[in-house]
């Protein structure tokens, strides 16, 4: 692993999001427009487990939105000076960072949002921090493995489609991990009850980052 190489893919990665900012708009689009159609037909009142469900299904359809253009903008030119300058391992630990860092935005974009049409009701008896920390560790957690799978649905030549394919039963159980923490902390739990879920979604980040790392330079030999 080499610290400045990761940088320099970070700083191209920046660099394509800004030639690509439709894309980028796109993202932001989705998420408003999910929130004011969920304010819609809520009539702008939702109870704490129905505003929590709501909130983790936007971020989770927003985020195989946003992680889908990992490797799917990738053309052929790209593809060949990263493979022939880069190491793999460094290609995807850098695609992942900055996924996450991507999610970390929209993950907090969203919430805001949300919270502006939805109300914070739900957040009156809540503990707040330990509801941002499940959003913070669900969007990681969402970057790491779907950054993955774009990688895979990429080299099987069916982007999208697969994707959706293999990424929803992959990031099931994190979604779940995910909406049991986030519940927990709407009702005040204290961090000895929510902190287990919490652990368990920091596990499943370092898991799937761990995976990426092994699994991501066969993918990269094989294309």
């Amino acid at each position: 692993m080499r610290p400045a190489e990761i940088l320099h893919l970070l700083r191209l990665e920046l660099r394509l999001d800004l030639h690509q900012r439709h894309a980028v708009g796109g993202s932001l689009l989705y998420v408003v427009s999910a929130v004011f159609v969920a304010y819609q037909a809520m009539q702008g009142r939702a109870e704490g487990t129905a505003w929590n469900a709501l909130f983790w299904i936007i971020l989770l359809f927003a985020a195989f939105n946003t992680l889908a253009r990992s490797f799917q903008r990738e053309d052929a030119g790209q593809h060949l000076y990263l493979y022939t300058l880069a190491d793999p391992r460094n290609v995807i630990l850098a695609r992942v960072i900055y996924g996450a860092g991507t999610m970390l935005v929209l993950s907090l974009l969203s919430f805001g949002t949300y919270v502006l049409f939805l109300g914070h009701a739900p957040l009156n008896n809540a503990n707040v921090g330990q509801y941002l920390l499940a959003v913070v560790a669900g969007g990681t957690g969402f970057a790491a493995v779907l950054t993955l799978v774009s990688a895979i649905a990429s080299r099987a030549g069916n982007g999208v489609g697969l994707m959706a394919v293999l990424g929803f039963p992959i990031v099931l159980p994190l979604l779940l991990s995910a909406i049991k923490a986030g519940r927990l902390a709407l009702i005040g739990m204290p961090w000895t009850v929510t902190g287990k879920y919490l652990l368990w979604l920091g596990l499943v980040d370092v898991i799937a980052v761990t995976l990426a790392w092994v699994l991501f330079p066969y993918l990269w030999r094989d294309r």
